[in-house]
């Protein structure tokens, strides 16, 4: 293992939930603003996940005040203090960029069962 891969896996946080395309999420992001510090949570749908490693980024979807806004954090990073995942949707494709020209009940995402979730979760287990 060379210098840099030594450095990258000790940045990496352990304590990640599974996330795929399609999983509703609610990130809670440290905002700085002036002295103090505070939580922000963005909920929304990942249409994205990219990179690996250190480098690993997902992307997620909002609808605000009926303008669709779009955030994309990555999973090490200090700012996001942590990821709740809310729902896990079934879905069929890596990336759901398509979900950016469709609105109200057309972007809808059907949910897992509770089978394939608890697979889910429990695969998130054992990789902790």
């Amino acid at each position: 293992m060379n210098i840099i891969e030594s450095l990258e896996t000790r940045a990496l946080k352990k304590d990640l939930p599974v996330l795929r395309s399609g999983t509703t999420v609610r990130v809670h992001v440290r905002i700085v603003e002036g002295k103090k510090e505070r939580i922000q949570v963005f909920e929304g749908l990942v249409i994205g996940i990219q990179g690996t490693g250190l480098r690993k980024a997902f992307t997620v979807r909002k609808i605000s005040n009926g303008v669709g806004v779009e955030r994309t954090f990555p999973f090490h990073s200090p700012i996001v203090d942590r990821i709740e995942v809310v729902q896990y949707g079934k879905v069929r494709r890596a990336k759901l960029n398509y979900l950016r020209d469709l609105s109200g009940k057309a972007a809808r995402i059907s949910a897992v069962s509770r089978e394939q979730r608890a697979k889910l979760e429990k695969g998130n287990n054992a990789s902790g």
